[in-house]
């Protein structure tokens, strides 16, 4: 039987992408045992699967903050009313989704303790007890912890109620010091999506009115989705010393004169999964990047019942185990169940090993990415694996970066600008005068918001598309999930 019709018969419970995107993500996350769905509504019980994933993601990001001197920190889940209300900009901008413990046991609490959204107004109360002089600076830390915050509209990875990620809370002698550390930490996002998860992203600077609550700038990358929508992947913020002058974090500079030192946060999410998802796959299911899959290679014995085919599986998985996350599927499922079983959970690399292969000293290696079939020598094995993991991320990384290329549009009329959004989704590069109006005008008219402003701004337009007056920036907006 033709492998390929057989599993399709298998993930016929998938709905197709083109028939109803947002339905189809809920059959993957679910189909492939990433999720279960909590009893509290938006809360999800992220499964041995879905967990493996944020724990290479995790991997890889620890050590590249620790490749640049921060230290993993711990604070405390509860923040104290009066200590969120201290940063006024920042406690508006996060108190419709603040969740409110007012009860300790049977009793009523004397002040009401907030279940942090984010952890800025801790550091500060922090650093302001263990900050005095030049000499403790900078301070680089980073906190792997969950979050709450009371969506109304939530989905999973995308926005849930409570989720995973890290958050970063650097502080610096110089705002020069602190905007190198902020730029320093978008660019790790930057080559983290790009080189793990093949992701294309574009970096730049959120607007006044898209930036993150009490940061005087937020940096951010981009990602597209496969039907065009954005995703903000990360974000990193400087704060100047906003936050030092209202917790009162004061240094002894290097000439001996009392300053507020400059503060920064970034952070990457559990989101980071639902851009893999949306990235990457297709209607057989996940598609995920070799380097953070947790099943790099699974073993599919062909004809089990013989014991030699069994045996020389097991070899084989205990040979490549030093080397790469290898598994192996001895149940007595059929071979088609389990071809459609792992392309649904996105495993980069199948092998099947039959008799044949064995008399021939061979296997066949399967891509979860274009399908396409190698018949290698045993012999040849380890490398081969190797290589072609790389050219799964390289095949896969092509295929988004050219959905973005293909679906980024440069303008310069509205028309132009609604014609698109008539027909399509994707990125429109566009001039700008930086006018808070014209940005919500697209947002109430189109559906679309802000993404960044690009960094690099040699090529201006002469005129903001919305109002006409002289354009100030270059900017990309989009719908975004």
């Amino acid at each position: 039987m033709d492998n390929n019709i057989n599993n399709a018969k298998m993930v016929e419970h998938i709905t197709s992408m083109e028939e109803d995107s947002a339905k189809w993500y809920t059959d993957v996350v679910k189909q492939a045992e990433l999720i279960d769905y909590s009893t509290v509504r938006g809360c999800m019980i992220l499964r041995p699967y879905g967990y493996a994933i944020w724990e290479n993601i995790q991997k890889e990001l620890d050590k590249a903050f620790k490749e640049t001197g921060h230290e993993n920190v711990y604070m405390p889940l509860l923040i104290p009313e009066t200590l969120l209300q201290k940063e006024k900009d920042h406690v508006e901008g996060f108190a419709p989704e603040v969740a409110w413990v007012t009860h300790g046991g049977s009793e009523k609490l004397t002040e009401r303790l907030c279940i942090r959204p984010t952890s800025e107004t801790l550091f500060c109360e922090h650093y302001s007890r263990i900050i005095n002089s030049y000499r403790d600076l900078p301070k680089l830390y980073n906190q792997w912890c969950s979050v709450v915050r009371w969506e109304k509209t939530t989905r999973p990875f995308l926005r849930s109620l409570e989720f995973l990620w890290q958050e970063g809370h650097t502080i610096h002698e110089t705002s020069e010091q602190a905007i190198e550390e902020t730029k320093r930490m978008l660019n790790i996002y930057a080559d983290f999506y790009q080189n793990q998860l093949a992701i294309p992203v574009i970096k730049g600077q959120k607007t006044e009115k898209e930036k993150f609550a009490g940061a005087l700038i937020t940096y951010t990358v981009e990602a597209m989705m496969h039907d065009g929508k954005a995703l903000q992947g990360g974000t990193s913020h400087y704060f100047g010393d906003g936050f030092a002058k209202t917790f009162n974090i004061k240094f002894t500079d290097r000439e001996n004169k009392l300053q507020y030192p400059h503060q920064t946060s970034w952070g990457i999410s559990t989101r980071s999964i639902g851009a893999i998802i949306m990235t990457h796959g297709d209607n057989n299911g996940l598609v995920l990047p070799p380097k953070i899959a947790p099943i790099q290679v699974v073993i599919i014995p062909v004809a089990q019942h013989k014991e030699e085919v069994v045996k020389k599986s097991i070899e084989l998985k205990e040979q490549l185990l030093s080397l790469y996350r290898v598994a192996i599927d001895l149940s007595d499922n059929s071979p088609g169940w389990k071809f459609a079983q792992y392309e649904m959970k996105g495993v980069p690399l199948r092998i099947e090993l039959g008799p044949r292969d064995l008399e021939k000293n061979q296997c066949v290696i399967v891509r979860r990415d274009n399908r396409e079939k190698y018949f290698i020598p045993l012999e040849n094995v380890e490398s081969k694996i190797r290589e072609l993991l790389q050219e799964v991320h390289n095949g896969i990384w092509n295929k988004a970066y050219k959905n973005m290329k293909d679906r980024t549009f440069e303008i310069d009329s509205v028309e132009e600008l609604k014609n698109i959004f008539s027909k399509t989704t994707g990125f429109v590069k566009t001039g700008w005068c930086e006018n808070r109006e014209c940005e919500g005008r697209l947002k109430e008219e189109i559906g679309i918001t802000s993404r960044c402003q690009l960094f690099d701004q040699e090529d201006v337009q002469s005129k903001c598309i919305l109002c006409g007056r002289p354009a100030k920036k270059q900017i990309i907006w989009g719908k975004a999930y």
